[in-house]
Order: structure tokens, then C-alpha cells, then sequence
């Protein structure tokens, strides 16, 4: 039997139940309706900045998921010499980019390692493009000259799923002549650098371009430079890249930089190469009647292909720790005092001055004594009687020093200057010296001091604080021996140069000193060595000491390399002049001894002539004095 009351509660409990189940399912079915409703106006407000406020930011972003614009390099014009053969090229290679579209930060370290490259410089490289505000569409390259075993790691690795900012670009690389060959002229290339891009000359550049350093190829970046191009390919979920037709009209072609030529000739430079093989110092060679540049020589050399990627840090290292300083271009920065080979300017300051003329004789007895002080010839008997043809031929100190007496040192720097010394030939390439000719204003202006009239004797055999670069010494002389003319020294055909610089000497005098310079050659003077049968070399030797004779003992008892520097400047013919040479053998004891090197240029440019059919000068007159036996033993300068 149920009671009553009992059956009552339970139906009442059961209705509790039921009710509260229907407002939990209510309640469920309520959640799920405002997320349904959240989600609808999420989705609409999202199509609605996508097809109507930001169509083209989206749609921009959803091409840079799928298409890559893929660097095309532009490869630097050919540098020729000037008979169209080839001194640099380039090469085909591949250089490795990682693309900063699909950079990850973490993927460095593992592809340093793959690479063998120094994880902290890349990071330090990949943050240099980050913080200079390069576009986000340039590459940025972190390996050259990409070798097979290199390229099979890039190949397995740049799939969607491990390294997809790894990129392969094949590039054309700079190939420069073996051996350092006019390596100081030709210069080198490298990437441009923090400093170089914060200056106005190369502010247009981005990090990671290569740009000429030094030398024709910094001189004429911009000729040399092509234009870059871009490709434009889409990449698919694996990483594969397939061509877009119809996109190809948005690709960018690379534009070749413009081939380049020298006036530097091959033949000449070899021969300039061999003759200053194991020496330091310099070869330049002129044509006196246009100041073209035959031949560029700067010794000891470096090989300018270790810049053509990035230079290892050894290697720079090697080349700034090395006490020859190979990277020093000789021949337009080295600044030594000229010795002996100041001497024709002093003969022709004091002829147009009237200080001397044909009558003036002084006597040599190996000395002579100005102001308290005796100064030595560098003959010690003397050479006895000399008058001017005579101190040129055979360098008579003693004569000279009288000359320069006579002129005081503001006459010879006047004339000094008006030769062309002291002053930039304007050649065209980087970071030329101008050189010193002292004067009592340089002095007062750089040391505060008078000049001392002592002073000037020592100027006047190209001693004391005169110096010269060899490629003055060649410029100067070859302005004399056209009769008083100068053009400005260039490296390249078909480039304006400025009119030619002509100053009124007297043509007599002019000639004086070119029949002293003959003599020093063919008449038993101090640069017999260098005479050529058959064709009239004129010359002057030089040697400069490094020091006073005091110093040079002491050095010589430490064991020190202080020979003096060896100079020789010659031209050939004498009459109408067709090429200069000058070279510099740093610590080569005496000029004589470096006479050969100019000998060897000056024969092989006129065998050249001989060989393209062309006629070898005619002697024009006959010579005062020719000895064999005392050319072939020159004295000492």
C-alpha cells in the first residue's frame, strides 16, 4: 500500500528535474547561438576589410606568399688595355642569399653550421640590413663563390619545411690578371662598407652592394657598374619556383656596366713587371705628347682576386701587417726625396734666371764649403773642372750646390713648381700625393721656423725635405722634353682631359738641358746603362740618401736597411719624344742600378714599333762622344 503523501513528493521532484533540465538545454542552446552570432560578425567584418576598405594591402600580402622577387645582378663592364685585349673579366659563380621575406632568427646557427660560417658574424650581418631600413624584398648575401659540396647543402635544405629563405643566385664575379699584374692601377672591388655608406660619394648604394675600392675600378664605379634587375617567379607549397607569363613584362632586366679601356699597354707593363720582379718601388711610363699612362708599376703587389667576394680576415690581415705595405700604390702615393734627378730643373731655373749661362765653370774637388759647413760631391777626388753640360752628365753635387746657392730656395720652388712638382699631376686615380717642395712660406706655415739659407744646398741635389711620387718625376721630365708642355697623366682612352699646361721657357735653355740628359747616357755619364743602340735615350739618375751619414752608420751597425733610394728617368728620342719612363727601386743603393729597368721599358716599346711595321726613330745628329768602355761602367750618381 503507497502513501499518499510519498507519491506526491516524488512527483513533484521528478517535475523539479525535468524543469531543470529544460533550463540547462535552454541555456546551452542560448551559448551556442551568441558564439554563432560572434562568429558570423567576425567573418563579415573581416570580408569587410578585405574587399572593401584594405582590397590591396590584402591583396598584396596574399602575392608575397606565393610570388618571390629574385635578385638579377648586373655584371661590371671589362676593363681593356689599349689594344682591346682583356686585362679584367668576370666569371660565372653563385653566391648564396637568404631571403628576408622567409628569415627566421633560429634557422642561423644550423645554416652557419651546414656552411662553415661564422654564426655570430651572420647574425651581426643580418642585423646590419635589419637596422639600416634596407626594403624587405632585398636579399641579403652571406656566401660567394658557392663551391659543389656547398650548393648540394643549399639544394637539400631550402624546401618550405627547413631553411625556405635560402636562395641561390648565379652571379658574375670579378677576374682579375695573376701575379698582382697593374694590380695598383686596376684597383680591386668589395662590398661597400659601413663608413663608405654614410659618405655623399656612395650614399646611394644599399648594404650588400659591390662597389670599386680603389684604383680604375673605384674611379670609375659608375661606368664600370651596371644596373641590377629582378625575375619574378611563384613558389609553390614545396618551394618549387615555375615562371609567370603573365608577369614577364613585370621582370626588370640587368643592364652590363660598359666596358672600359686603358691607355696602359700590355706589352710595356709585362716587361715593367718582370723588370721590378723581387724589388720595391715603381715603374711609370708616359707619352709625353697626350699623358697617356703605357704602363703602371707598383711593387711589392697583392692579388686583387682575394677582394673579388669578401676578403677572409687573414688575408687582410696578411696584406695591413706587412712592412712592405703592398696595398701602397707606389707609383702615385710613394713620396721620396728625387736625388740626382732634380738636377735638370735646377740647370734650367738657372739658366732662365741668369744665375748661370754657357760661361759658368766651377771647379770639383770633391767638396765645397757653405755657411760653416762642407757638403761632399758623391765623387770623392772631385770631378775638377765642370761647367753645365758636364754637371748634368756626370751629377757633379758641387756644381748644384753653387746653382742652388745662386737661386735661394724661393727661385727653386717657383721653378720647381712651374715643371709640375709639388703639386697632384691630376691623374686620374684615387688618393694621389702632391709631394713637398719646400719654401720659406711651407716652412714657416707647417713648423713655424725661417728658412736657413744652409737649408737650400741640400734641396738643390733633390735632398732635404723635397719629395717627389714617380709619376711627377715622369711627368715633369716628359713636360721638358716636348719643350715646356705638360698634359695631365690618364688612365683611359677617350676620356676629356684638360688642355695641355705650357709654360714660355727659353727654347735654348730647354735644349741645354736635354743634350746634358743625352750625355748622361751616351757619354759616359752616370746612366750608360741605359743606352740602346740606334735610338737616342736621355736620362738622369738619382740617388737619395734616407738619412744623414751619422744616422746611417749607427743604422747600418743595428743591422738596418738603410741603402739609399735608386731613381732613373729617361725618354726616348731625343727629338720629338715618344714615351718617358721613371723608376723608383726603393733602398737600391745607387741610380745606376735601376737605369736597366727603364731600358727594358724604353726597348720594348720601340721593338713593338718595329714589329706592327712601324719606322724606329732616326738619329738626328751625331753624338759628341760615344765610349763603350765608359757607358757600360757608369759612375756613381
Amino acid at each position: 500500500m503507497t502513501h499518499p503523501d510519498r507519491d506526491e513528493e516524488r512527483q513533484l521532484s521528478a517535475n523539479r528535474l525535468l524543469r531543470d533540465d529544460t533550463k540547462f538545454a535552454s541555456g546551452k542552446i542560448a551559448f551556442f547561438q551568441y558564439v554563432m552570432v560572434a562568429i558570423f560578425l567576425f567573418l563579415v567584418t573581416g570580408f569587410w576589410d578585405l574587399q572593401i576598405r584594405y582590397p590591396e594591402v590584402y591583396q598584396e600580402r596574399a602575392e608575397r606568399n606565393s610570388i618571390k622577387s629574385i635578385p638579377v645582378l648586373a655584371p661590371r663592364g671589362k676593363i681593356l688595355d689599349r689594344d682591346g685585349r682583356v686585362i679584367v673579366d668576370n666569371h660565372s659563380s653563385f653566391s648564396l642569399f637568404l631571403s628576408r621575406e622567409d628569415l627566421k632568427m633560429e634557422h642561423l646557427k644550423p645554416i652557419a653550421e651546414g656552411l662553415n660560417l661564422d654564426y655570430d658574424a651572420l647574425v651581426a650581418r643580418v642585423h646590419r640590413f635589419q637596422t639600416r631600413g634596407a626594403p624587405q624584398y632585398e636579399p641579403i648575401m652571406i656566401k660567394d663563390e658557392l663551391t659543389p659540396a656547398e650548393l648540394a647543402f643549399v639544394e637539400s635544405h631550402k624546401d618550405p619545411d627547413t631553411f625556405p629563405e635560402l636562395e641561390v643566385i648565379h652571379v658574375q664575379r670579378r677576374l682579375y690578371p695573376r701575379d698582382g699584374l697593374a694590380a695598383h692601377a686596376i684597383g680591386y672591388v668589395g662590398e661597400v662598407s659601413e663608413v663608405e655608406l654614410n659618405t655623399p660619394e656612395f650614399a646611394r648604394f644599399h648594404q650588400g652592394d659591390v662597389i670599386g675600392k680603389d684604383g680604375i675600378e673605384r674611379q670609375y664605379n659608375d661606368t664600370l657598374m651596371g644596373v641590377d634587375g629582378q625575375r619574378r617567379v611563384e613558389v609553390d607549397s614545396f618551394g618549387n619556383q615555375r615562371r609567370l607569363p603573365e608577369d614577364e613584362d613585370k621582370d626588370k632586366d640587368a643592364v652590363p656596366g660598359k666596358n672600359l679601356q686603358l691607355t696602359i699597354d700590355l706589352d710595356l707593363q709585362a716587361v715593367a713587371e718582370l723588370a721590378m720582379e723581387n724589388r720595391r718601388g715603381a715603374v711609370v711610363a708616359i707619352d709625353p705628347r697626350n699623358g697617356e699612362v703605357l704602363a703602371m708599376v707598383s711593387r711589392p703587389a697583392f692579388d686583387p682576386n682575394l677582394f673579388a667576394s669578401r676578403i677572409r680576415s687573414k688575408d687582410w690581415k696578411d696584406l695591413i701587417d706587412n712592412k712592405d705595405h703592398p696595398l701602397l700604390n707606389r707609383a702615385i702615393q710613394a713620396q721620396q726625396a728625387p736625388g740626382s734627378t732634380f738636377k735638370p730643373m735646377m740647370a734650367l731655373a738657372g739658366l732662365e734666371t741668369g744665375v748661370i749661362n754657357d760661361n759658368f765653370i766651377m771647379h770639383c774637388p770633391g767638396y765645397a764649403t757653405f755657411y760653416d759647413h762642407q757638403y761632399a760631391c758623391h765623387l770623392k777626388g772631385g770631378h775638377g773642372t765642370v761647367d753645365l753640360h758636364k754637371g748634368i752628365v756626370q751629377s757633379c753635387d758641387v756644381f748644384f750646390y753653387n746653382v742652388g746657392n745662386r737661386l735661394g730656395i724661393d727661385r727653386i720652388a717657383e721653378y720647381a713648381e712651374k715643371v709640375g712638382l709639388g703639386h697632384k699631376t691630376g691623374i686620374d686615380l684615387p688618393h694621389e700625393a702632391e709631394g713637398i717642395v719646400p719654401s720659406t712660406k711651407w716652412k714657416i706655415r707647417n713648423f713655424r721656423e725661417k728658412w736657413y739659407a744652409g737649408e737650400t744646398i741640400s734641396v738643390a741635389i733633390g735632398q732635404g725635405a723635397t719629395t717627389v711620387t714617380p709619376i711627377q718625376l715622369a711627368n715633369y721630365i716628359g713636360g721638358l722634353a716636348i719643350g715646356g708642355m705638360w698634359f695631365q697623366p690618364h688612365m683611359t682612352k677617350d676620356t676629356p682631359i684638360p688642355p695641355a699646361r705650357r709654360v714660355e721657357f727659353n727654347p735654348d735653355n730647354i735644349r741645354k738641358v736635354i743634350d746634358g740628359m743625352y750625355g748622361v747616357v751616351n757619354e759616359g755619364g752616370t746612366g750608360g746603362r741605359a743606352r740602346i743602340p740606334g735610338i737616342e735615350v736621355c736620362g738622369k739618375t738619382g740617388t737619395a740618401q734616407l738619412a744623414s751619414r751619422e744616422v746611417l752608420k749607427s743604422a747600418k751597425a743595428a743591422g738596418e736597411n738603410m741603402k739609399a733610394n735608386a731613381w732613373f728617368v729617361g725618354f726616348a728620342p731625343r727629338d720629338n719624344p715618344e714615351i718617358v719612363v721613371a723608376a723608383l727601386w726603393e733602398n737600391g743603393e745607387e741610380g745606376p742600378w735601376v737605369a736597366p729597368i727603364v731600358r727594358d721599358v724604353l726597348k720594348a716599346y720601340f721593338d713593338k714599333k718595329v714589329r706592327l711595321g712601324e719606322p724606329r726613330p732616326q738619329i738626328a745628329g751625331i753624338p759628341r762622344l760615344l765610349t763603350p768602355t765608359a757607358a757600360s761602367e757608369p759612375a756613381n750618381p
